[in-house]
């Protein structure tokens, strides 16, 4: 089989590795836009039960990727100047770059042949038996046929900037800020010794309120780093196209057209605040292998493949969409006091009830129970 891969992310990459190193006598073309040490961003962040799912299917790249990773088994909410930790939900992050050395290495290891600096059309690809597009948001091969694919695309009304910075965070964080003229979020998570990511997030009144809109890249950063200055430790943040955006959700609701076939944030995303996109992509990878392993032709296994995976795909962007809802509010919910905010993140979902955070996290579900008000009987009011 002849397989062209359009977009050189975490999902094309993985997707072309494991194809490869499953089918050796497959020719496996991965063609990217952008040089090979190119990308934007900072860390990716991967949940324990993400990490599972990678190595109970391919434990070899999960090894080649643990050691190059930060873990921690906790999150941290600050809220007025107060913290509390919600234990027993475990993350691990790698920086983007390092990700994609890492996956470029393996993939080349096995034979798939690398094309960066190369933009290449769908003409160009006559004669592949299958085409994959792994070429993100914007995808180009999904742009040529969007009625075909029945692409639909909305945007959050928050607007978020995607910062990094040299303070070290132990704990996957987030710092909620009333600055008396507005509201802001902050993510952050360390993904190497001395660097974390931190991503800025307010509602759009807010945004308005600072004119930001008006304000360059160096001032936008200027007054994140002074509206986060306690959390940053008085440090600076570091941009790479930190530019303000609302975030886009992007659905498609056929899968495949003709032998293209689409994957990762070409096909889908999910709200930053309940899943990594790059697990996803990841996910859709695996998920596609199997399809494609399965049957005997192209177009069953892509009908597969869809009929598989979108199920368990749609369970998760409907969930996002619930945290992001809350995102949307979270001006609202910092007005409760810091118990009842942090209980009212962790069930922002609709996934968590209060049975599995006895289970998943019971240290903080005790700190929460004793803080709720008794009746008479003592039972919690």
């Amino acid at each position: 089989m002849r397989i062209a891969v359009i977009g050189g992310g975490p999902g094309g990459l993985y997707f072309s590795y494991l194809w490869k190193q499953r089918h050796p006598d497959a020719n496996v073309d991965l063609f990217e836009q952008n040089p090979a040490d190119a990308t934007w961003g900072f860390g990716v962040v991967f949940s324990d039960q993400a990490m599972e799912f990678l190595r109970a299917d391919d434990p070899e790249t999960v090894d080649a990727i643990a050691p190059k990773m930060e873990s921690w088994k906790n999150i941290t909410l600050n809220l007025r100047g107060k913290s509390v930790e919600i234990d027993g939900v475990g993350f691990s992050s790698i920086g983007r770059l390092e990700l994609l050395k890492t996956l470029q290495t393996r993939a080349a290891s096995v034979g798939v042949v690398l094309h960066f600096d190369t933009q290449v059309t769908l003409d160009q690809l006559n004669g592949y038996d299958l085409i994959v597009a792994a070429d993100g948001l914007n995808s180009l091969v999904r742009r040529a046929f969007e009625g075909d694919f029945g692409f639909s695309v909305s945007y959050s009304t928050n607007k978020f900037a995607w910062y990094g910075t040299h303070k070290r965070f132990e704990t996957l964080s987030q710092t909620f800020v009333d600055t008396g003229r507005g509201t802001f979020n902050a993510h952050h998570y360390r993904y190497a010794d001395d660097m974390s990511t931190f991503l800025v997030e307010c509602d759009r009144a807010t945004w308005d309120h600072y004119s930001f809109a008006y304000k360059d890249a160096d001032q936008s950063k200027a007054i994140c780093e002074e509206v986060f200055a306690e959390a940053l430790g008085g440090g600076m943040l570091i941009s790479n196209k930190s530019a303000w955006r609302n975030f886009p959700w992007v659905w498609n609701e056929r899968w495949s057209f003709k032998n293209i076939v689409l994957i990762g944030d070409a096909l889908h995303s999910a709200h930053f605040s309940i899943g990594s996109g790059t697990r996803l992509a990841i996910e859709d990878a695996i998920a596609l292998v199997k399809a494609l392993e399965a049957e005997a032709h192209v177009t069953t296994a892509l009908a597969r493949y869809e009929a598989d995976r979108k199920p368990i795909v749609k369970k998760l962007v409907t969930a996002a969409h619930t945290s992001a809802d809350w995102y949307a509010n979270f001006a609202e919910h910092m007005k409760l006091d810091l118990m009842d905010f942090a209980y009212s993140y962790i069930t922002r979902s609709g996934r968590i009830d209060d049975a599995r955070l006895r289970t998943m996290s019971p240290a903080f579900m005790t700190r929460y129970e004793a803080s709720q008000p008794k009746s008479a009987d003592g039972d919690p009011a």
